[in-house]
Formats: structure tokens, sequence, C-alpha cells
């Protein structure tokens, strides 16, 4: 049985981030069919007694899409704009494909400061667990039409190791447009080598060489490094996925064949 197999399996409460790489089209767009597959996927987890949080970008590409402009201006406040317009699309978009399901969505957007405030901090766990305490699936997302340098996370792989242990999950999935991490980039090197399994981190970092970030996300592989790292502290487990694969988190269920990294350094079967 492969890791990520034997991580999804023994794992109730899961967090998965969705890269905006996932939910884009080859032109920038929303594509509507792979995110009705995740939908349909999260449908299947909780079906077998997972519980499951959201954690998901695309809000920007959603914004480009729902009106056809301003994608190349570069300035902050457009930036922000599309992101406020962006986030109802994305979120009517989980609702219809959640609902079909029979599962309520709820959002919640965050800044860095609501995990710096002890106060906010408490809320959003409180929160969080009544939500899904009571049936409904949170999606979660950085405030980007409010948030600046001072109070930004950056993007949602650390957004989501964050959530991840606030809410104490057992597992956090990093659904992005790779099949994993490697020591150097697939998209450069064709010799380039799949890495299942890590155990050291720091190890890790230096010897494996960091390619270029993906079009349309604002993170790259460090900060899913960073995320597995920041999680792991917490003894919680990562695993990264190429979300663009139909029925991905499926596959690694039912433990077909699956490209994955499992981020490790711990005893997965000791019951914590």
């Amino acid at each position: 049985m492969e890791k990520s197999t034997e991580l999804l399996r023994v794992s109730k409460k899961i967090v998965i981030k969705i890269g905006s790489s996932v939910l884009s089209n080859e032109k920038g767009s929303v594509n509507r069919d792979t995110l009705k597959n995740i939908a349909d996927q999260v449908r299947y987890l909780r079906e077998s007694g997972k519980q499951v949080i959201i954690v998901s970008s695309g809000a920007g590409i959603c914004g480009v899409g729902a009106i056809n402009k301003w994608d190349r201006r570069g300035d902050i406040n457009y930036k922000q704009a599309l992101c406020a317009i962006g986030q109802v699309e994305l979120m009517q978009a989980y609702k219809e494909y959640l609902k079909a399901h029979g599962i309520i969505v709820a959002q919640m957007l965050l800044t860095a400061e609501d995990f710096r405030d002890c106060n906010r901090n408490l809320n959003i766990r409180n929160t969080l667990f009544t939500l899904v305490d009571e049936g409904v699936v949170p999606i979660i997302n950085e405030n980007d039409s409010v948030s600046v340098d001072e109070i930004k996370i950056g993007d949602n792989d650390m957004l989501a190791a964050y959530a991840a242990v606030l809410w104490n999950a057992d597992l956090l999935i990093l659904l992005s447009d790779i099949d994993g991490l490697y020591d150097k980039s697939p998209k450069e090197h064709d010799n380039a080598r799949l890495i299942r399994e890590v155990y050291d981190l720091d190890t890790l970092v230096d010897s494996i060489e960091i390619g270029e970030k993906s079009a349309f996300g604002t993170g790259g592989i460090m900060t899913k490094i960073s995320a597995a790292k920041e999680a792991g502290k917490h003894n919680i487990p990562t695993i990264i996925l190429n979300g663009r694969i139909q029925d991905i988190l499926l596959n690694v269920a039912n433990d077909c064949e699956t490209n994955a990294t499992a981020f490790l350094g711990f005893d997965i079967m000791s019951g914590r």
C-alpha cells in the first residue's frame, strides 16, 4: 500500500487546498469541469466517513472570467477588485456543485492578522468546528480584496497549513498542477525524479533544484515545502497531488497507481 493511500485511509479530518493552477484552464479562465470533479470527490470522502475543509484559490481567475477585463492590469486596486468579483463567482460554483450532493458550504475569508490575534484565532477555530460538526463544508480563502503586505499570508499553501493546525487536522492535501515533489523541475528537465516520501525537509531543500512557479498561481514548490514543514511541526502529514488529474483523490483512496509526494517524518499509524 502506498504511503499516500495509507495516510488517506487512517485520516478523518482532512484539509484540501486547491490551487489556482488546478481551477484554471490553459487560457487562464476557471475550469468548471475540474471544480465539479473536486466536488464529486469531496462527496466520496464524506461518505467514507471523512470530514473535509477546503482552502481554495481562484478568486482572481473567476473575476477575470466574470467580466473579461482588467486581467492585464498590474495595479493592486484592480487585482483586489477582481478578487472581490471573483470570490462571489467561486463560491457560487462550489455551492452549485456541492449542493447537488446535498452538501452545504460556508465561506471564510481570512488574513494573516486573523491568525496572529488570539481572540480572532479562537473565533476561527470555534467556527470551523461548529460548521464541520453540523455537516457543512467550510471553504476558506485569503481575503485578497483587503489584504496588503502587512496582513497578507502570501499564498494559500500556508493558509491551508495554518487552518490544518488550528483545526487539529489529521492530513493536509495540496492539489496543484504537478504530480508531487521532484529533485528538479519536470517542466525543465526530462530526467527529473519524483520524490515519493519525505522524512527530513531541511536536508531535502539543500538537495533539490527549485523551478519556477506556475503561471496562474501565487506560490511554487517552496511554498508547499514550507506548508508541509509548518503542518509537520504539529504532526500533521502532507500530500502533494496533481489536482488536474480526474478523480485523483479517488485514485489515492483506492490504492491505484498514482504519482504523489507524502511528507512524513513520524509514525502515521501512531493513533495520535
